[in-house]
């Protein structure tokens, strides 16, 4: 049985080596350089002269300045929607059936939000304008069931019709299954088992909570307390979704199938389910109780200092339903705490009501004040002071779940959210350095030694491979994508080129060079994860335009030279594959099928990011790089924001996928202010 490569990239290659850490100098800016042959081009051609461009970008930028701070948050932080699928209200109205729990008029704009986002095919999609998905299809169709549509209802006839074709309810994912177990519409005994024995494993056997990703890990220890408490809420025949099952529900068919290749970790890890589920079938738990007690006092420890546990929405409402399984009351301290974070995440607005997956205030507030301290906001500004003072307040001084596999690293990385004290990640620790470079704050030294703890912390952090993941290190046991309950397609946290091509920024911003260990390690791993035809692959953001041009802006930064031919093919594969309009996009479907990458529709982030990774390479003179700051003026509105209608942020590729609706704001002007900035030092 051979271990697979990376779920999120089509290569992957480990190597072994430590780094350490450095003192933290002065910021350095950009550099500017000759583009090569194949870059040049006469943007005069179409759009006049560049001096006429130069002065446009010159009024876009500083309408989109404004338009930014107009969106600061008045203790000083930016924050804006995090947008995602319909599953999040379904789920929402499937929770409060439940609990029996819930403002009818509140579940009833979320229905009206559901049905607002059908697909014309009756089915529903995981992001703007996708195909319709059989999960979110089933989990939409119950919700509004629960919410009291009946089965002749024609958005519900549509839905049934599409729902069948896709294969009906057996073809849902895991977490799906186990919610309809919750009523009585799936069997326990069909569905993967999630023991809470799991949280008993030793930190040093082969498979335990720290092998999977922090997100999984919040994700299923609280839907393990479900697993073994079996909830079951009685609802009416009309309510359920029998109608669902392709020939009627046959067990048989309910159960995972078997992989054509008899050895293979699918079917291994298939047989130990159903060894599970023979001593679950004949009340074999002898640690069951202590399982439990384990799996409770993890998820208090981690309700502490956070915006429910793991600060995101599905741990969130997996943490409510165990506290009720665990025969917490409604009125309980611990209840009401949880389902009023749970609620924070609700707009509100007009005739429907949508959930968040979380909140994104540090990361939004670090890419706003990077974006405008580049832009030429003064460093002293109160505007980005009060920013930095509120960004530096949620640094994390604490040991964290991160410690298991690094437990040499001291504290000092920022988290995503408001408070998540558990789960600082990597890439919103070296954002935030990058944003505090181009701030001072009043307290020079306090600035100083926090920047420098989040750059011992990211050091620490470095897998033996030489990149860096999100969350933790070395969380890349590749055979665990096979776990039955893992078809949620992010169980584990593999080092990824956009976020070691982004620390690689920081580092070098704050005086670490080629000539340190750990950069030398993160250099070789982006060699080795380049593409055949020259792209990187994105995992934070779609997709393949975020990879390159992050990758391309650390090795800038790093001062690799721009004439390897890494960098001149990853430029070129840029440039190919330009929209007519001169702008860039990319569909999420490129996750699913790779021969997509670099192709969709333009959208202001996706062109933004482009730019960026051209101006990276020293290309200023071609007429692609002037056709995209074309694009973005023109779509520019006047009152300095963008629009963009499709989703370019992702959760777990190939399952979910985020809308940050700041992303067509700061973007935009962290590329035009590069392109201004470049073309000012070459006149």
């Amino acid at each position: 049985m051979d271990e697979s490569s990376s779920p999120y990239s089509s290569s992957s290659s480990y190597n072994s080596g430590s780094a350490s850490s450095v003192p933290a100098n002065s910021a350095s800016g950009p550099r500017a350089g000759m583009p090569t042959a194949g870059a040049l081009g006469n943007p005069q051609m179409r759009f006049g002269k560049i001096d006429d461009l130069v002065s446009r970008v010159a009024v876009a930028v500083d309408a989109a300045r404004k338009f930014l701070f107009s969106q600061q948050h008045e203790e000083g932080y930016w924050c804006g929607e995090l947008e995602a699928d319909t599953t999040l209200e379904s789920d929402y109205i499937l929770l409060h059936a439940l609990l029996g729990t819930g403002n009818a008029e509140r579940l009833a704009k979320a229905a009206q939000y559901i049905v607002n986002h059908q697909n014309e095919d009756g089915g529903w999609s995981i992001y703007a304008a996708g195909p319709s998905n059989v999960s979110a299809s089933v989990k939409a169709y119950f919700g509004l069931k629960l919410a009291g549509y009946k089965t002749d209802h024609p958005v519900l006839a549509r839905a049934r019709k599409k729902i069948l074709e896709m294969g009906g309810v057996t073809e849902v994912n895991t977490f799906t299954k186990i919610y309809l177990c919750f009523f009585g519409q799936y069997d326990y005994d069909a569905v993967p088992a999630v023991p809470p024995e799991i949280v008993l494993f030793p930190n040093w056997f082969w498979f335990n909570i720290y092998e999977i990703s922090s997100w999984s890990r919040a994700i299923l220890v609280p839907l393990s307390i479900a697993y073994a408490k079996k909830p079951f809420k009685k609802i009416p025949d009309e309510m359920g979704v029998e109608e669902l099952f392709v020939s009627g529900r046959d067990k048989s068919r309910m159960h995972l199938h078997w992989a054509k290749k008899r050895i293979s970790w699918r079917n291994f890890f298939l047989v130990i389910d159903r060894v599970v589920h023979w001593f679950e079938a004949v009340h074999v738990r002898p640690l069951r109780s202590m399982a439990l007690r384990s799996a409770e006092k993890w998820m208090l420890e981690r309700f502490e200092m956070s915006d429910g546990l793991g600060a995101i929405y599905p741990s969130m409402m997996n943490a409510i339903i165990a506290l009720r399984c665990l025969g917490y009351s409604l009125d309980d301290p611990q209840v009401i705490r949880a389902m009023d974070e749970f609620e924070k995440l609700g707009i509100d607005e007009g005739d429907t009501f949508r959930m968040q997956p979380c909140m994104s205030p540090v990361w939004d507030a670090a890419y706003a004040l990077f974006a405008l301290g580049e832009a030429g906001v003064p460093a002293t500004d109160p505007r980005l002071v009060k920013c930095a003072d509120w960004i530096l307040q949620k640094q994390v001084r604490k040991p964290g779940d991160w410690k298991v596999k690094n437990p040499k690293g001291e504290p000092g990385g920022w988290y995503f959210e408001f408070n998540n004290e558990f789960y600082p990640d990597v890439d919103d620790s070296a954002m935030v350095c990058l944003a505090l470079s181009r701030v001072e704050h009043p307290n020079g030294r306090y600035q100083r030694e926090s920047v420098q703890r989040a750059i011992d912390w990211i050091l620490s952090m470095q897998c033996k491979n030489g990149g860096w993941a999100s969350f933790d290190k070395d969380n890349d046991r590749m055979v665990f994508q096979y776990v039955p309950f893992a078809d949620h397609n992010a169980m584990l946290d593999p080092p990824t080129v956009d976020i070691t091509g982004r620390i690689l920024e920081c580092l070098a911003t704050y005086g670490i060079d080629q000539s340190h260990p750990a950069v030398k390690k993160a250099i070789q791993f982006i060699r080795d994860e380049q593409e055949a035809d020259g792209c990187w692959f994105g995992r934070w953001a779609v997709n393949y335009i975020y990879g390159t041009a992050l990758v391309l802006r650390g090795l800038e930064a790093m001062g690799v030279e721009r004439n390897e031919p890494m960098i001149q093919q990853a430029a070129e594969w840029l440039r190919m594959v330009q929209n007519a309009d001169g702008g860039w996009g990319e569909t999420v479907g490129s996750y699913d099928d790779p021969n997509l990458r670099g192709q969709g529709e333009s959208t202001a982030s996706q062109t933004a990011w482009a730019i960026m990774g051209l101006l990276a390479v020293g290309d200023t003179r071609s007429e692609c790089v002037a056709r995209g700051v074309a694009y973005l003026l023109k779509t520019q509105k006047k009152d300095g924001a963008w629009d963009e209608a499709f989703f370019t942020g992702t959760g777990f590729p190939r399952v979910f996928y985020l809308k940050y609706h700041l992303y067509r704001q700061y973007f935009p002007l962290i590329a035009l202010t590069t392109y201004a900035k470049v073309m000012a030092e070459k006149s």
